[in-house]
């Protein structure tokens, strides 16, 4: 029997496929744009009611006055009240932002030295008319939108090599690369197949969901579904009973005032997902860097792309550089973290795995044309040319740049997998200019980190709020949000606001505050992402905390008190 008719033909079955999590979700590997799936598989009532009465900034608010586990930015600006301030820069390494946004107005920086669309290089810098930041995704007729997954990069670069070796024809010293070509062909393999079954799953479920709620709403004459109008039609026909039971085993796991439309459009959300994934993110036929028009073999070339910083799809970037930086000032939408920062847009995030040779000129971009800090909510698995990473990195270490990057969203202990871009040069040595992120939720209990988190008592700095966090998305719409990628740029604001208030402290003195500030919880058992088993908050990063920026705040001007006595 397949998957379409397994699921569809068993009503028990979908009961739990809706109420927990099932061994397939355990084999997938969600991209930034769709970690709303866990919350959609998550479906309970209780967390749903929860949802419900959350306040849409609750990751800007108090634990202690408003309940919830926030970062306490409120309550930190009271602190800073009629002090002064400077701007700062922040970069913001994404899949591109909607500048126009209104409520990204005026927090988008500008580049002083270059002169608009004029089709010069004004400042020098190897980049035409990069007025608001740079393209590395882009090229003279056009923008990569979708981009192969980085396994199926690794696929072809090493089948290249051995499709036609033999195992007893290797040479010795290829060896070693030989075996990683087993390894990565078997893992392509895998992934090809899962996501053809993740894609049918999903599809067949959205389709089957969507018919039983359009027939019953023509039938009741309704716009909207409601629980109590479905629960009283009455009809014999096998096919409409199949429709009612259908949606009202949802209704009950999702509460009866949940919104069946909105539930709709994520289930789609994550079939176009799962599409995406198998028309492109393993096709061994597609290619991009037709569009980019570079040299792609050489790692460390530069000049290439273009100055469209928005692109095709900017949501997961607008959505990033809303939570640091939205207008404070206005009275619409939402309210960033950092009240004077300036965002510098640098794209090189497709839908799809990022380029070692794009993140490694982002870097060196933004570096080099003025950012403090930049925001890195992007992740991998593989680093066929993490040389010329690290040496951007490097670059950014010397010349005092923080970096902040999300930790992840598999579920997985970051001390024992391999994620990048890493702290971690070739050498050994690691970068000390880096923060690593995982994720929160709002309520401290055994559901207080993230279920998609990775973590790592060695490898993970500390949690930050990554569930359901409300920010700008393109076209002046807003959103909610779950993932790493959201706690990343909730920290990069708390680390922005100490460098606009404080500015005789390095990035390396912010990262410090900001580890030393964390708020501990004694004692404080939560599920484990991954397996669920309890475990002690404390375990799953070096700091043992949670960022707060009224600690941090607090903690800095203590400090600026010290320096100033002495």
């Amino acid at each position: 029997m397949d998957c379409y008719v397994l699921i569809f033909s068993i009503n028990e079955f979908f009961i739990n496929y809706i109420a927990s999590h099932l061994h397939l979700i355990e084999q997938m590997k969600l991209k930034a744009n769709v970690f709303i799936l866990f919350l959609l598989i998550s479906g309970l009532a209780q967390a749903q009611a929860k949802k419900s009465a959350l306040p849409l900034d609750w990751y800007l608010l108090d634990p202690q006055q408003d309940s919830v586990q926030g970062l306490s930015v409120e309550k930190a600006y009271a602190l800073l009240k009629d002090q002064p301030s400077r701007e700062i820069i922040v970069a913001v390494i994404d899949s591109g932002i909607d500048t126009d946004h209104e409520d990204l107005k005026g927090m988008i920086w500008t580049n002083p030295k270059e002169i608009p669309d004029n089709g010069i290089d004004d400042d020098k810098n190897g980049y035409i008319d990069d007025v608001h930041g740079w393209n590395f995704i882009g090229g003279k007729n056009g923008n990569v939108d979708v981009d192969t997954d980085e396994l199926t990069q690794e696929f072809l670069r090493l089948n290249k090599k051995f499709a036609n070796v033999a195992d007893g024809k290797v040479p010795h010293k290829s060896k070693v690369e030989y075996e990683q070509y087993l390894s990565v062909k078997d893992k392509f393999s895998k992934a090809k197949t899962n996501s053809e079954r993740q894609y049918k799953l999903y599809s067949g479920l959205y389709k089957n969901l969507k018919q039983s709620a359009d027939t019953l709403k023509a039938l009741l004459k309704t716009d909207e579904l409601k629980m109590e109008s479905v629960n009283k039609f009455e009809t014999s026909d096998p096919n409409l009973l199949f429709a009612k039971g259908f949606v009202l085993q949802l209704f009950s796991k999702v509460g009866d005032e949940a919104s069946l439309d909105e539930y709709l459009n994520d289930l789609k959300e994550a079939v176009d997902h799962f599409k995406t994934v198998v028309e492109y993110s393993y096709n061994t036929e597609f290619d991009t860097r037709k569009i980019v028009g570079d040299h792609y073999e050489d790692p460390y070339e530069k000049n290439y792309g273009n100055k469209d910083v928005k692109g095709p799809d900017a949501l997961h970037g607008t959505h990033v550089a809303g939570i640091i930086a939205g207008n404070r000032k206005n009275t619409i939408g939402i309210q960033g973290i950092a009240d004077h920062v300036k965002i510098m847009v640098v794209r090189a995030i497709p839908n799809g795995d990022e380029r070692d040779k794009d993140v490694a000129n982002a870097i060196l971009y933004a570096v080099d044309n003025g950012a403090q800090i930049i925001n890195m909510s992007f992740g991998k698995r593989f680093s066929p040319a993490k040389a010329a990473v690290d040496k951007a990195v490097a670059y950014a270490e010397q010349n005092g740049v923080l970096l902040i990057h999300a930790a992840g969203n598999d579920g997985d202990n970051n001390d024992l997998t391999k994620n990048y871009p890493s702290p971690v040069y070739l050498n050994g040595k690691v970068a000390k200019n880096w923060i690593e992120v995982g994720a929160s939720s709002w309520g401290a209990d055994q559901d207080f980190v993230a279920e998609f988190s990775n973590y790592g008592k060695k490898s993970v700095t500390f949690f930050s709020p990554g569930v359901e966090i409300y920010s700008t998305t393109p076209d002046n719409s807003y959103k909610k949000e779950s993932g790493t990628s959201m706690a990343c740029p909730a920290t990069t604001g708390v680390a922005a606001l100490l460098m606009e208030y404080f500015p005789e402290f390095t990035a390396l003195e912010v990262k410090d505050i900001l580890i030393k500030s964390t708020r501990k919880f004694d004692r404080l058992k939560v599920h484990e992402p991954g397996d669920k088993k309890e475990v002690e908050f404390s375990q799953l990063s070096s700091s043992g905390g949670l960022i707060n920026a009224f600690e941090a705040v607090k903690m800095a001007r203590e400090l600026r008190l010290q320096k100033l006595v002495r």
